[in-house]
C-alpha cells in the first residue's frame, strides 16, 4: 500500500523513527492503539479558547470586566503565567489541534493561503495538512466521543472577490460550500459539530454556519452567537455524559471577543461608564491588580510604557465613542463568562465536573485592528439590506459599537490596554501578542493547591500531548495512510502533579516575518524586517530593557537555533507577502 509521506522538512523530523514505530502499529482505515484503557476514571476534556482576548481582560488575570465562573475556576485549579499561543486565530488553532507548530500544520499565515496544491510551500498551504492529527482523531480512535462547538478557521476560505463575495457573506446569495468538506470538522475527526467555519461573523446572523456537514441557512429572531455556542456545549455535554464507560472530548472554540463589536445592549450597559477614565488609568488598575493576585513580581515585571504614548485621553476628540467601544468588548466577554456558568453548571448536573479537565485560554492578545471596509470576510449589508458601517464612519457620524450594523474593533490603545502589563498585540511575537491566560481545572487529576499560579513555560502544542496522556493513549506515525509528523509538544500532566516538569529545550514563532524564540529565560524577538532584541524574561517579563547591544552572542546563539528550526519546521520556504485583509486599518490609531 502506498502511504503519503511528509513533505521534506518533516522528514528531516524523525521520519525513520516514524517508519520503526509503525511497525507495532496496526492498522484498519485509521489505526489502532494496542492496549487502548478502557478505564472508566479516563478524564472527559474540554478545551475553551476565547477570540482576541486579552491578558488580563479576565478577573482572575487583573482585568475589571466581570467574568466570576471563569474566576471561581481559576480559584478551584490552576493558573499558568508564561504559557503561549501562535499570535494569531488560525495558527493557534492549528497548533492546538494537531500539537505542532502552524507551519508544520500547513498554516503559517492565513487560511487563504498559498494553496492546497502547492507542495513546493508546505507551511502555507492554508489547511490542516494531512501529514498532521488532531486531538478528535486520536481520542476518537482511543474510544471517546468527540464533539466541537464553535470557531474553526483552519479550512481554505475561498475569495471571489467583491462582487461575488460581499452578496455571499451579506446572506444574499449562494456560492455554494464554504470550503472543501472534506477539510470540515466531521472530516478530521469530531463526532458532532456546530459552529462557523469561517473567521469573522456578525455575531447575530453568522455566515459559515454549520450543523454536522449541513450549513445553516436561517437563525431565529434573537439569535446571538456566543449564547447559541454556549448552549450546543450544553446539549452535548448532557448527550454524551449519559455514557459514563467512554468519556468525551470537546472542544468550544468562541469567536468572542474577535471584532466586529457586537453586544447585547443590558451588557454594554453595565460598562457604560467604566471606561471613561481612559486608557492610562485602566492599565495601571489592571496592573496593579495583577501585582496584588501575585501573578508576577512587580520588580520582575514592570508596566510597560503605554503604545502611541504621545496620543493623550484628554486630547482625544471621540472620548465618549472610544469608552463605548472598549465597553462593548467588556459586554462580550461578560457575555461570553455567563455562558461558560450554564456550560459548568451542566457538567455539575452531568455528575461529571469532577472528572472533567479543562482547559480555557486564548488564540491571541488583543486585536488592534480596526477595518475600514467591507471585503473578504467582511459584510457590507444585513441580510434584509441595512447598510454596515465601519470605524470611520461610525466615529464621524457618532454612532456606537453594538449592533448588527456597525463593524470595528477596540484599536490599537484599548488592545494595548487589554494585554498589560505587556507591549504590542494580535500578531506580534512580543509578549502582548503571544502570551495567553491558561486556567487548569480538573478537581480530580489536579495534585497542586487550587488557586496556584504557576510560570512554567508551556505553548498551545502542549494541549494535544496532554489530552493523549490523560487518555492514556499515544501518537500514531500513521494516519489514514499518510505518515504523520511526531508531537512538538510536551505534556503538561506533571505540573498538574507536582507543579513542574522538564520543559521545551525552546519555544519558537514566526507570522508573516515577525519571530521569536524563547529559550530558559532568554526570549529573542523582532518585528517583521527589522533587527533582533533580546530580553532575560526572568528579570523582564514585560520586555522593557532590550540587551541585545550588550549580548551580541546570546543574540547570535538564539538567532542559530530559530533559524535551524524554521528550516526544519516549514517556515522556510515562504511566499512573498502580500497585504492582508487588514490592509486598510490606520496604521497609528487609538
Amino acid at each position: 500500500m502506498m502511504r503519503s509521506r511528509p513533505p521534506q522538512e518533516g522528514r528531516r523530523h524523525g521520519l525513520a523513527a516514524l517508519v520503526m514505530l509503525s511497525l507495532a502499529f496496526v492498522f484498519v482505515a485509521g489505526f489502532t492503539v494496542p492496549e487502548i484503557a478502557h478505564a472508566a476514571d479516563r478524564p472527559n476534556i474540554l478545551i475553551i479558547m476565547a477570540d482576541d482576548l486579552g491578558y488580563s481582560d479576565l478577573g482572575c488575570y487583573g482585568g475589571e470586566i466581570q467574568t466570576p465562573n471563569l474566576d471561581a475556576l481559576a480559584a478551584g485549579g490552576l493558573r499558568l503565567t508564561n504559557f503561549y499561543n501562535a499570535s494569531r486565530c488560525c495558527p493557534t488553532r492549528a497548533s492546538l489541534l494537531t500539537g505542532v507548530y502552524p507551519h508544520q500544520a500547513g498554516i503559517g499565515r492565513m487560511t487563504a493561503g498559498a494553496g492546497a496544491s502547492n507542495e513546493e510551500l508546505p507551511g502555507y498551504k492554508g489547511v490542516l495538512s494531512r501529514h498532521t492529527v488532531t486531538i478528535a482523531e486520536v481520542l476518537k480512535s482511543a474510544g471517546y466521543q468527540t464533539a466541537m462547538v464553535g470557531k474553526w478557521h483552519v479550512s481554505p476560505t475561498p475569495n471571489y472577490g467583491d462582487e461575488k463575495q460581499l452578496p455571499w457573506l451579506n446572506h444574499q446569495a449562494d456560492l455554494g460550500d464554504f470550503t472543501d468538506p472534506d477539510t470540515i470538522p466531521t472530516a478530521r475527526g469530531f463526532d458532532r459539530y456546530y459552529g462557523n467555519l469561517w473567521g469573522v461573523v456578525d455575531y447575530f446572523d453568522p455566515f459559515s454556519l454549520m450543523d454536522g456537514d449541513q450549513p445553516v441557512t436561517t437563525v431565529p429572531e434573537g439569535y446571538y452567537i456566543t449564547d447559541a455556542l454556549n448552549g450546543r456545549a450544553v446539549d452535548y455535554i448532557k448527550d454524551m455524559a449519559q455514557k459514563p464507560d467512554q468519556p468525551f472530548f470537546l472542544y468550544l472554540a468562541h469567536c468572542a471577543p474577535h471584532w466586529p463589536l457586537h453586544a447585547l445592549p443590558e451588557d454594554i450597559a453595565k460598562y457604560r461608564d467604566t471606561y471613561k477614565a481612559g486608557w492610562q488609568a485602566i492599565r495601571e488598575a489592571r496592573y496593579r491588580r495583577q501585582v496584588e493576585l501575585g501573578l508576577f513580581d512587580a520588580d520582575s515585571a514592570p508596566l510597560s510604557a503605554r503604545m502611541d504614548a504621545d496620543i493623550k485621553w484628554e486630547d482625544e476628540p471621540n472620548s465618549e465613542w472610544e469608552a463605548a467601544a472598549m465597553a462593548t468588548h467588556a459586554a462580550m466577554i461578560d457575555r461570553l463568562d455567563q455562558g461558560l456558568g450554564r456550560v459548568f453548571a451542566q457538567l455539575k448536573a452531568s455528575g461529571v465536573y469532577d472528572n472533567t479537565l479543562i482547559f480555557f485560554l486564548a488564540d491571541n492578545g488583543a486585536s488592534p485592528e480596526r477595518l475600514e471596509r467591507p471585503g473578504f470576510d467582511r459584510p457590507s449589508e444585513t441580510r434584509d439590506g441595512r447598510p454596515v458601517l465601519y470605524t470611520s464612519e461610525l466615529k464621524s457620524q457618532n454612532i456606537l459599537p453594538g449592533p448588527e450594523t456597525t463593524s470595528t474593533g477596540i484599536g490599537r490603545a484599548w488592545a494595548n490596554v487589554a494585554n498589560t502589563p505587556f507591549r504590542y498585540w494580535k500578531k506580534e511575537e512580543y509578549q502582548g501578542g503571544v502570551a495567553t491566560p491558561l486556567i487548569v481545572h480538573w478537581p480530580a487529576g489536579l495534585k497542586v493547591e487550587p488557586g496556584s499560579i504557576n510560570a512554567t513555560p508551556g505553548h498551545v502544542i502542549d494541549l494535544a500531548a496532554t489530552c493523549e496522556d490523560v487518555a492514556e493513549t499515544r501518537h500514531p506515525p500513521i494516519f489514514n495512510d499518510h505518515f504523520l509528523l511526531p508531537l512538538e509538544g510536551k505534556s503538561l500532566l506533571p505540573i498538574f502533579q507536582t507543579g513542574t516538569r522538564e520543559g521545551h529545550e525552546a519555544i519558537y514563532f514566526e507570522h508573516f516575518g515577525a519571530r521569536a524564540i524563547r529559550q530558559g529565560n532568554w526570549k529573542l524577538v523582532s518585528l517583521s524586517g527589522k533587527p533582533w532584541e533580546l530580553y532575560d524574561l526572568g528579570q523582564d517579563f514585560t520586555e522593557t530593557t532590550d540587551l541585545a547591544p550588550t549580548r551580541p552572542d546570546k543574540v547570535a546563539e538564539l538567532e542559530a537555533l530559530w533559524k535551524a528550526w524554521a528550516n526544519r519546521a516549514q517556515v522556510f520556504p515562504a511566499p512573498a507577502r502580500k497585504p492582508g485583509p487588514g490592509k486598510n486599518a490606520k496604521k497609528k490609531q487609538p
